[in-house]
This record gives C-alpha cells, structure tokens and sequence, in this order.
C-alpha cells in the first residue's frame, strides 16, 4: 500500500505506544530534507525519522545508520534550541490525512514552558516539516521555506501563521457513524465502482486500500461489521512486507488480502520500512548527493575516451612512418626528377623490387626539399611513439580509475559519497570549497559478521580501501577483491578463517563490485602483509602477487543477513 491516510494512522498509533512520554536527547539532520530525533523512553533511545522527502516522505522509528555532516545545517540548529531535552507529550494525526502534529513542551530562553509541535505534511514534493508556536500557530522555521510566488494559497516562510492544506471535505472513517453511508452504496453501486465510491467519499484511502476494503465488505454476512472489524485492525497491527515473483516490494499495517509471491512480517512498523526502504531511500539519497559527481566523473570519462582516440590515431601514423622514410631516401636519390610545380611523382622503388611508387609532392618544392619534409615527418612521428606510449598509459589508468569511482557510486550509502567527493577534491577534479575550513572526515567501512562470528569489513570508496587495507588491517589478516573488475577491498579479520567465513567475504566482495549482477566471479585472495601500493598511484591502488582465486555468486541476502546495523 502506498503512505496514505490509513497507514499514517497505524504509524502515529505505533509511534504512540512507543515514544509518547519520552524525552527527545538529540536532534540530527543528516540528509537535506530529513530530521531525526533520538526519543529517550523506558530506558531505551527511538531513532525517529521525520522525513519530508518529495518521494519518500514519513515518519517511522529507524534503525538504518546514518552519517551527519560535519556542519550542522541552520535548521537543525534551530530545532535543537527549542526541542533538545523537552518532553513529547503527544502525537496526532490530523483527521485522516497524511498529517501528523508533534506536542512538546519547551522552555524558552527565560526558562518559561511553552508549547511547541513539530507538524510534518507527508504531501508527495509538497512534503514539509514545521516548528510551530503552538499558541499563536506562528511558524518559527521550516525545512523547505516557499516563497509566496510558489504557493499562494498560503505562506510556507518563518514568522507567517501555519493554516493547513485546503480540505477535501471526505470524512474521516474512524469517527463513529462515518460508514454508515457504505449500505447505501452496497445496494445502488456496481461492485466495480466500490473502489471508487470508497476514494471519493472517505478521507486518506489510497487506490490499494481501497480495493482491498471493496473486497473484504463483499463477503458473505454483515457488510459494515466487515468494514468496521477491518478498519480496527489498524490499531492492531501486524506489518506485512509482500513481496511479488519480479521482485517487486509492497507493505501493509497488516496481512491483508493481497495476490504477492510471499509475505513477510515484522515486529514494528518501522522494522518493516526499514526493510521496505533501505534500497530506494538510501538510492535516492546517493543519486541527489552523487549528481555533480557523476557529471565530473562522466566528463572525466569523455575527455579520457577521447584523447585515447586521438592517441590510438597517432599511433596508426606512426606505424606508417618508415614509408615517409622510403619516400624521403627515394626522392633524396633521384632528386634531379622532380621539378617545382610538380604534384606527385612515380619512382622505382628499390627497396620493392624496383616496383613504380607513387609519391606526392608539394609544387612549391623541389626534390631536395620535399624529400627533407618527408623526413622531417619520420622523425617526428618515430619521436612521438614514445610520448605516445606513455600518454597512452596514463590515459587508461585515468579511464580505469573513474570506471572505478563509477562502480563505487553504484553501491555507495550517502555518507560514502561525501568520502568520494574529497577524494576527487584532493585529485584536483573539483574545486575545492574555500569556505569549509573543517577538516574532511574520512568515514568508516561497512562491518559485517559472518555466521561464525568473524568480523568483515568492507571498503566503500577509494579512501575507505586505502586506510582499510594498508592501515588499520593486520598483515595477517585476509584481503579479497574481484579479480580486474573495480571493486571494494574486503578484509576478513582472521588469518585462518573457516571455508564459510571465506566464501562469505568473497561473495561480499563480489556484491560490492561492477560485476554484483553476474554469476560465477573470481575472486583473488591473500594475506594483507602481500599489498603493495606504487608511488605516485591513485587512492585506493594496490599491488600484489602469489593471490589465490575463487568462483562465487554475489547474493543480496547474504549481505543485508551480515550486515552489523
């Protein structure tokens, strides 16, 4: 089902039974449009994420780890003055929309309590999260200010009062007597319109929840007992992943009637967002931090495959150059046959069995000096060879390298892009930002545990691989990568590992790699203490020998099954 209505009420009564009492600890924003407050409750910390992303707004307790900038940004700082130690006193959702109020109560700077709620619109690109005032309604800050020229229907900046949404005027199934209208309809509408007669008279049904309501009140026995019992089962809550024969990924507050390969279902909402959201969310997040990435690196390509064009034609012509030579020593012997005005000339070839060779000639030259313009070509196309060769050389290292970076932002998390970004910085692709006077911190490999309890850990980016293989593993333990594809560095903490634990890594290493769609990859394997890194080589770049490979199969099960969250 999609975040409609319905599925926002499940989320606020789950987040109700959770975090209301609780005292918010910290407050991050570590994605643009994204907030997450660490609710203390029972002893225990809720990572809540209160996201108003335009495609993948919600709100759910989180356990997927993410990285904060090392700057905070100007509107978490503003909520942390007004929400860092207050207490949450409740949570609503308005009437049946995707709508949810946060009540605090804070102090201000003289010390006085006032209310504060934290309002946050899961509206598809209109998504938005306010700090409102709560008695004047005056919004203090929001995530996404709107200028009045973009909204005029109501002001979305600081200091204007916070009016809601303009009204659908549906009613809200959860209010007592809201379904009586469903008889009525039961009688006069055709099954096939049910659907729609349910979208277009009650408030925050989305298409599938609406079909699947039509189905379950057209059982034999009470139709409106049906819809009532049915509508109940959002305060009681099973969350349902279903998952289709094509892979496709669909949830539900509960195991409802729904034609999907399997199910799966999960201990709290936010455990089975978590497992809905992992990949889309986490893609999505790359692709808006990566986009001036990729376009370096795509440009980088271009201007690399080019020149490697232009080399390889060099190269063509210098292959040809010891006929320019023939000519020269053919045109230096017999320079009495040409005269100026002439545009070409055949000669006896002796060095082809006197065979007639055909040379051309500049008209404004005689003999002597077109034949030393021959020369002067053989000598610069044979000087050139060399100066090729090497420019050859550092060019496919360079397409080598980006097809790497390409490679690493396929399976980049968001904070691995930052990683990617300073070490472009630092290789002089991007300019550097003057203004930051930080400095960049480098993050942490991914960590996962095999199924005998060895530790992997798994370099993301070329700065990651670099400090992970040639710093902080011990010479004994074991490295892996997928043999000439670009990859991540994989090191087993062990210097025996069991034949489980070794295959495991290799299928990691294999997963994280160009090649994570294709079967049966080689994988080399050796001791850490074997690396080498050239001087001069880019980050990341690492020599060996006396490897050993294997064969194996990348399997995304496998690496979410090991991952340490």
């Amino acid at each position: 089902m999609p975040l409609d209505g319905l599925f926002t009420h499940a989320l606020v009564h789950e987040l109700n039974e959770l975090i209301v009492g609780g005292r918010i600890t910290k407050v991050h924003q570590p994605y643009p449009n994204e907030i997450v407050l660490v609710v203390r409750n029972n002893s225990v910390n809720y990572p809540v994420l209160l996201s108003a992303h335009p495609t993948y707004a919600r709100t759910q307790i989180t356990h997927i780890p993410y990285e904060n900038p090392q700057t905070a940004p100007n509107f978490v700082m503003f909520l942390r003055r007004y929400l860092e130690g207050a207490k949450l006193q409740k949570i609503e959702q308005v009437e049946n929309d995707r709508i949810i109020n946060f009540y605090v109560n804070a102090r201000n700077e003289l010390g006085d309590i006032q209310q504060i709620r934290l309002t946050l619109e899961m509206m598809g690109r209109h998504s938005n999260l306010f700090l409102i005032r709560e008695t004047d309604s005056r919004i203090l800050e929001l995530i996404k200010h709107v200028p009045a020229d973009q909204n005029r229907v109501r002001s979305l900046m600081p200091g204007a009062t916070y009016v809601l949404p303009p009204a659908q005027n549906l009613k809200n199934p959860f209010i007592t007597g809201a379904l009586e209208a469903l008889a009525p309809m039961i009688l006069d509408t055709p099954f096939d319109d049910w659907s729609k007669f349910i979208q277009s008279t009650y408030q925050g049904f989305g298409r599938d929840s609406a079909q699947v309501l039509a189905q379950t009140i057209n059982q034999d026995g009470d139709h409106l007992a049906h819809a009532k019992n049915w509508l109940a089962r959002f305060n009681d809550l099973k969350p349902t992943l279903f998952t289709a024969e094509n892979g496709t990924l669909s949830y539900a507050a509960f195991d409802w009637l729904q034609d999907y390969a399997t199910s799966e279902h999960f201990h709290t909402l936010g455990d089975m967002l978590d497992a809905y959201y992992i990949g889309k969310a986490e893609r999505e997040r790359v692709n808006q931090q990566a986009g001036s990435l990729v376009r370096v690196v795509k440009n980088e390509l271009k201007k690399n495959n080019s020149k490697r064009k232009k080399l390889l034609g060099t190269l063509d012509d210098a292959t040809n150059a010891d006929d320019l030579k023939v000519m020269g020593d053919l045109l230096i012997t017999y320079p009495h046959l040409v005269q100026k005005g002439m545009t070409s000339i055949e000669i006896e070839n002796y060095y082809d069995n006197n065979r007639l060779l055909k040379i051309s000639l500049d008209p404004k030259l005689n003999g002597l000096k077109n034949a030393e313009k021959y020369f002067t070509k053989y000598r610069k196309l044979r000087t050139a060879v060399a100066y090729v060769n090497e420019q050859m050389t550092l060019t496919d290292a360079e397409i080598d390298y980006f097809n790497n970076i390409v490679a690493q932002l396929d399976v980049a998390s968001p904070k691995d892009v930052e990683d990617i970004r300073l070490e472009l910085t630092n290789g002089g692709y991007i300019r550097a930002n003057k203004k930051n006077k930080q400095k960049p911190k480098v993050s942490k490999p991914d960590k996962f545990e095999s199924s005998d309890g060895t530790l992997i850990e798994v370099g993301k980016n070329n700065l990651q691989n670099e400090r992970l293989s040639l710093k902080q593993a011990d010479r004994r333990d074991i490295w892996l990568h997928v043999q000439k594809i670009p990859g991540s560095h994989v090191i087993i903490h062990s210097a025996n590992p069991s034949d489980e634990t070794l295959v495991e890594a290799a299928k990691l290493a294999g997963y994280f790699s160009k090649a994570r769609d294709s079967a049966n990859i080689p994988v080399d394997y050796l001791p850490a203490g074997k690396l080498r890194k050239p001087n001069g080589s880019k980050p990341g770049f690492v020599i060996f020998e006396g490897q050993q490979t294997m064969y194996v199969t990348p399997d995304a099960n496998l690496v979410s099954r090991l991952k340490i969250k």
